[in-house]
């Protein structure tokens, strides 16, 4: 075996390693627990960057398993999956430090952080999946670790959203395995390629357009493309660094990914126009990014009216696909990087006011900016960027999916775009104006700076940093836009 063309494997096993570890030692071992997470987050970073450097100078990285005949388990890295496992990296290093400060002195430490660990195992292996066998493997082991996390607290209402969450995810699971076997089937593969390889086929439109719904709906529950989105918001019931990984890391992006792999190397451009499926993914895209903005609006419950704008936000992505050419797919793409590091940025902040003061509603977020200034900080770059302000990233993601829209003919999609930043500045701008501009009240809260702990606050800040330094220095090499840049340069060729 090349050790260095294997690293896919080893960027999965880090993860992997470090849960089954932590899940054999069981709750008395605090300390090395924090340990073995911190490590293992550390050599990811490190063995991610090398495939990164890589990728960059066109080095091939490739694994491949026969676990039957005609079925392979095969990891690869191309720019693409640079994207999802990069973002995927650092924010479980970031959301790491931030659940150890979290959870600190609650039962079942152990029992968290393994699955946990085991999560990102398996966001690293959709990202690095070479064919569709072995995404559908990472895929499903995703929904098994994460249910654990859905229902860390045991409660009733716990119980409740993660059986919901199971019944979504294992149903689109089902669809995907069937569209996969179709696949399977009609070409005799599923092996990733650039620009697809159905087209190939003499295959009837009707089938080739079955088989795209049905890949298409086993993806579209992860993304919480309406009306599959149920699960999203009720799964709000988890701890704060769940629902940030959730919404910024791993299953949401999860699904859009897959959708991203289905019509550029499976389908490939071209026949997912012909079959105008294009269309149909643009327009649930649209319609979603605007029903969750409007559902967010009516959300008095902070983290459920962040969850409904996950719900809109991460349509963005698809958007840009079914859009399709250079500007859209690099506004959709890079938008799968910008909504990660804001979102995971409000969630962290979410987190916060409700550890430290009980704030968990918008009406309760009167004046917390002034006993929690720093963490309202963070807050507020992130919504900004949500609501596309320049020169935070949000701003770049839009921009682009404007111009790829008007360069593709599509001049609907403005108005969408328009009506979505309005959207976002309804729901964003009043909790906004609450926290900063309202007067508190004392009796509750008391008066004076009382900020949420450094292992709370730090992460927060820095994923703000990220978001904000990713649309200041959008031209700097390596940074989401330029990386975004060249997966669509190698793409379009």
């Amino acid at each position: 075996m090349d050790v260095y063309a294997a690293m896919p494997l080893w960027v999965v096993l880090s993860s992997l390693l470090a849960a089954v570890i932590i899940l054999v030692l069981g709750e008395p071992w605090y300390r090395s627990r924090i340990v073995i997470n911190l490590l293992a987050a550390g050599v990811k970073i490190v063995l991610v960057s090398i495939m990164l450097w890589g990728v960059a100078r066109g080095d091939v990285f490739s694994f491949h398993l026969t676990l039957l005949p005609g079925v392979e388990l095969q990891l690869h890295a191309d720019a693409l999956t640079m994207l999802l496992s990069t973002l995927s990296a650092i924010l479980w290093l970031v959301t790491t430090i931030y659940a150890i400060a979290y959870l600190k002195g609650s039962p079942n430490h152990a029992r968290f952080f393994g699955f946990f660990s085991l999560c990102v195992a398996a966001t690293m292996g959709v990202a690095t999946a070479g064919n569709l066998f072995t995404f559908f493997l990472f895929y499903e082991l995703l929904t098994l670790a994460t249910w654990p996390l859905v229902v860390h607290r045991g409660t009733r209402d716990a119980l409740r959203s993660g059986a919901l969450y199971l019944l979504f995810t294992l149903g689109g699971g089902g669809l995907l395995l069937l569209g996969i076997i179709a696949v399977q089937s009609l070409a005799g593969t599923t092996v990733f390629q650039p620009g697809g390889f159905l087209h190939t086929l003499d295959t009837p439109p009707a089938i080739l357009t079955g088989v795209f719904i049905l890949l298409f709906s086993g993806f579209a529950v992860k993304a919480a493309i309406v009306p599959l989105h149920i699960w999203l918001p009720r799964a709000m019931v988890a701890p704060a660094p769940v629902s940030a990984l959730l919404h910024a890391v791993a299953v949401v992006k999860a699904g859009a990914f897959g959708i991203v792999r289905l019509v550029y190397d499976v389908y490939g451009l071209d026949l997912t126009a012909l079959l105008g499926l294009n269309h149909l993914i643009a327009g649930l895209a649209a319609f979603t990014i605007l029903y969750g903005s409007i559902q967010a609006l009516r959300q008095q419950d902070l983290k459920r009216r962040l969850a409904y704008s996950t719900v809109s936000q991460v349509s963005y992505i698809v958007l840009g696909v079914g859009i399709g050419g250079p500007l859209a797919t690099i506004g959709g793409l890079v938008h799968l990087v910008h909504q990660g590091l804001m979102k995971i940025t409000l969630f962290f902040c979410a987190g916060n006011v409700a550890e430290t003061h009980g704030v968990k509603t918008v009406a309760d977020m009167n004046g917390i900016g002034r006993r929690m200034p720093w963490t309202m900080l963070a807050f507020t770059v992130a919504a900004l960027g949500m609501i596309g302000i320049p020169p935070i990233a949000g701003f770049l993601s839009k921009w682009y999916l404007g111009l790829g829209g008007i360069a593709a003919g599509q001049y609907w999609v403005i108005p969408v775009l328009v009506a979505s930043t309005l959207l976002n500045a309804a729901y964003f701008l009043p909790v906004l104006k609450r926290a900063w501009f309202d007067e508190p009240d004392p009796a509750q809260r008391g008066t004076g700076i009382a900020e949420a702990s450094p292992g709370l606050l730090w992460p927060a800040l820095f994923t703000a940093a990220l978001a904000l330094g990713s649309g200041i220095l959008a031209g700097m090499p390596l940074s989401p836009l330029q990386w975004t840049t060249l997966i669509v340069d190698r793409f379009y060729g």
